[in-house]
């Protein structure tokens, strides 16, 4: 039987036309439009230009559209518009989302007073994590961070945070909030595997001693270049020995550890002071979700404001707001629990299963093509490549890897991606979705070696 045809991915326009299109929707008037007239206007000048991430030749970003189940708690959350953050403005949605959290942190294996909490984003979460991390430090110092802020450090300078050097940007953004700067970031070499190399480290960290403070280490459980796991467990040894805070970035991949044969790729993560979490990538839950664990749960207690009118010191109800600076959030919980209930644990680790095999398998399909090069061993569901065209040279490669690239994604038929691995130009092939097979992918392989072909015999 002949596959159906997939849909475009989006229009294809530029940005030129693209922005020609939206401006009737933000030409704001005395009058207003009947719902009717509005759908049509939106329906007609927007979606066009909408990404469709349920499509299978989608092979480049984390995004999917939700599930069936996530729409029921979504809908549900929109129609009731709950903030949560307190029991005064939701008190069942201030509960669900404590139990939510407890029942994840149950989930994911974490220790009996191991706590969570919902974010905006991974970015956020990463930005609290570092926070409570400086906050114990200067608590070691004899000071309160919440008080003095840097400025109670006799050297702000020699604070250092160990990270890999395929670290997510989010990091770079904290250390500029927490008023640090980039400075404070120390990126750390890489093995073959691209994960952080400890024996590189150990040399590292010798030569900054007497010069630099390591308050904090990041380890990346699904680096977004290729989804490397760093190891988790030897950077815990490291972190209880020299006093630093454990974090782990996981908003890409800690999923995965749900998925009984990948589990121990995320030995360690029990150890880890807090950990990222994002059930938007793989879980389809709507945007914004994302989780923040912590193995202490009296480690939010560094996040406390009380007012006088709102999270009052005297509440004796569950106000979840106490835990991380925003004041209003929605009931990203609800999704989330909807989709858990609803599908059930086994149908999810199928789910995160089957991408994960997509990858792995296309990686062994490609072993045996001259004209493609791989350039890793996938452990999660991403997958980094070089179109090789008999006779290139390593200049000549870079430029037809960004010239494919521009084709794909100006064709708006197919999405993948581009990044840069050291100083070897790549392109990135992502799979989240369970209904995205090793088929899809060869398909796209097919597609980028045409192109490839052609543009080698233009030259």
């Amino acid at each position: 039987m002949r596959k159906a045809t997939p849909k475009p991915l989006y229009s294809g326009a530029t940005p030129d036309q693209v922005a020609a299109d939206l401006a009737p929707l933000v030409d704001f008037q005395s009058k207003g439009m009947s719902p009717e007239e509005l759908q049509a206007l939106v329906e007609n000048r927007l979606m066009p230009h909408l990404l469709r991430y349920d499509q299978p030749q989608f092979q480049s970003m984390f995004n999917a559209f939700p599930s069936r189940e996530a729409k029921l708690g979504a809908r549900l959350a929109l129609d009731y518009n709950q903030g949560v953050t307190n029991w005064q403005v939701s008190p069942g949605g201030a509960v669900l989302e404590e139990l939510c959290c407890r029942a994840l942190c149950q989930l994911f294996g974490l220790g009996p007073e191991a706590d969570a909490t919902f974010m905006y984003s991974g970015t956020y979460g990463n930005q609290q994590a570092l926070y409570m991390a400086l906050h114990r430090y200067a608590e070691g110092q004899g000071f309160d961070l919440a008080l003095e802020g840097i400025s109670g450090f006799e050297d702000p300078n020699r604070l250092a945070i160990l990270v890999s050097s395929d670290a997510h940007f989010s990091l770079k953004h904290a250390v500029r909030i927490l008023g640090l700067g980039e400075k404070c970031l120390v990126p750390l070499p890489l093995d073959r595997n691209r994960r952080i190399d400890l024996d590189v480290m150990g040399q590292m960290v010798r030569d900054l001693k007497g010069s630099r403070d390591i308050f904090c280490v990041v380890a990346t459980a699904g680096t977004t270049a290729i989804g490397a796991i760093d190891p988790i467990d030897s950077l815990a040894d490291f972190c209880m020995e020299k006093g630093a805070w454990l974090h782990v970035d996981g908003a890409y991949g800690y999923a995965y550890k749900l998925v009984p044969e990948w589990a121990h790729r995320f030995k360690g993560d029990t150890r880890a002071d807090s950990i990222v979490w994002d059930p938007h990538k793989q879980l389809s839950a709507p945007i914004p979700n994302s989780v923040l664990f912590v193995k202490q749960k009296l480690e939010f207690g560094r996040m406390v404001l009380h007012s006088s009118y709102f999270n009052r010191s005297e509440d004796l109800e569950s106000n979840p707001g106490l835990k991380s600076p925003p004041s209003t959030r929605p009931m990203s919980a609800l999704p989330l629990v909807t989709i858990l209930r609803g599908q059930g644990i086994e149908k999810i680790i199928a789910g995160l299963r089957s991408p994960l095999m997509a990858i792995r398998n296309l990686a062994d399909a490609l072993s045996k093509q001259p004209d493609v090069e791989v350039l890793h061993e996938p452990e999660t569901g991403i997958l980094c490549l070089r179109m090789t065209p008999m006779g290139s040279t390593k200049q000549d490669l870079d430029a037809l890897q960004k010239h494919i690239y521009q084709q794909v994604m100006c064709s708006g038929e197919r999405s993948i991606s581009m990044t840069s691995l050291d100083d070897v130009t790549a392109l990135r092939l992502v799979v989240v979705s369970p209904h995205t097979t090793c088929e899809d992918l060869l398909e796209t392989i097919n597609e980028l070696q045409r192109m490839a072909e052609r543009i080698a015999t233009m030259k």
